[in-house]
């Protein structure tokens, strides 16, 4: 299994593999091609309320992936994202500033557990 995480911002590369947008929000200031996404599986980010709670604040890092980690234990999506993870290389791409601090890092770490 190959998993990468990579911000939207960043040029893609050949080596990605299988692009996936884990953003319920579209990057702001990126066009479709620039961003050159394969699928865009927002229904396997944070949930609206989760996502404003945490504001990208690291002082709540521990709390949002326990809540993060909860409300991904019965979604569609993320069981789309793991099967799409165990057949084929992917980049889970995402948009915040913070690279230690989002919903990529949460999925990549379960991704890799299973």
């Amino acid at each position: 299994m190959h998993i990468q995480i990579k911000r939207a911002y960043d040029a893609p590369q050949h080596s990605d593999g299988m692009r996936v947008l884990v953003d319920r929000l579209w990057p702001r200031g990126i066009t479709k091609e620039h961003a050159r996404v394969d699928l865009w599986l927002k229904d396997v980010a944070p949930s609206t309320e989760l996502r404003k709670w945490f504001a990208h604040d690291a002082a709540r890092w521990t709390e949002f992936c326990k809540r993060y980690k909860k409300e991904l234990q019965h979604n569609p999506a993320f069981a789309e994202l793991q099967a799409i993870a165990s057949s084929q290389a992917i980049t889970l791409v995402y948009s915040a500033k913070d690279s230690e601090h989002n919903q990529a890092v949460v999925l990549k770490a379960l991704l890799e557990q299973r």
